[in-house]
């Protein structure tokens, strides 16, 4: 298994805003993702549907507040 990487809120939003990763809000409550959701975040819900289709080489930040 793949080792997690931790990087810090600057270096995340960092990376999104690049398009150098997708950013995965990481709470399966639809709800309480919306009330936190950060700009360019998808929620986890979203990512499920998507994970099928979505680049191998595509680096996934997630993120729980």
């Amino acid at each position: 298994m793949a080792e997690v990487e931790r990087i810090d809120v600057n270096e995340a939003r960092r990376r999104a805003t690049t398009k150098d990763a997708l950013l995965v809000c990481a709470y399966e409550d639809e709800e309480k993702c919306n009330r936190i959701k950060l700009e360019g975040a998808i929620s986890l819900v979203n990512f499920q549907s998507r994970v099928s289709v979505l680049p191998t080489d595509q680096e996934i930040v997630f993120y729980c507040a």
